[in-house]
């Protein structure tokens, strides 16, 4: 898929060394959560499009392509918050939640590069991390159709 870059992106890109690196937001939402989840893989918080992420590291593995199956990554973020830890145990593990996934420059916080939005899969947490499987869902598994003809739900034309 084409991506288009700001002009000054590829010129940062670009250069042996670099003023600024790219800076990547993540965003969890859930539907149990009052407010989304708004991280920065940075040390320093930043605002950007009028939300306020806080700096706080975290790790993610780019999708693997192996034949026959959908491409999956894995995040592992850093635990060492009591909230996120609430909402993971609140809401089921977190079951049907959704990361957003943007990269922006600190210099430029409100004209985002690129975005992705991805489900998030098999949630576990341990004292020092908390990991989780990033993927879409299957359009494939699923059914074209609702409602099949068949006796049990149409009886009247059989």
């Amino acid at each position: 898929m084409a991506r288009s870059y700001s002009p000054e992106y590829k010129s940062t890109l670009a250069k042996v060394s670099m003023d600024e690196s790219p800076l990547v937001l993540l965003e969890i939402n859930h539907p149990q959560l009052t407010t989304p989840i708004l991280i920065v893989n940075d040390t320093l918080d930043i605002a950007s499009n009028g939300k306020e992420y806080l700096a706080f590291p975290f790790q993610c593995t780019l999708p693997d392509d192996f034949e026959n199956q959908l491409p999956k990554a894995t995040i592992t973020i850093g635990n060492v918050s009591k909230d996120i830890m609430f909402w993971l145990e609140e809401s089921g593990g977190g079951i049907g939640a959704t990361a957003t996934f943007t990269q922006i420059m600190r210099s430029r916080p409100n004209q985002i590069e690129w975005t992705i939005t991805m489900t998030l899969f098999n949630i576990s947490a341990t004292n020092q991390e908390i990991r989780a499987e990033l993927g879409f869902d299957n359009l494939f598994a699923k059914p074209a159709i609702l409602l099949k003809y068949r006796p049990s739900t149409s009886a009247g034309l059989f």
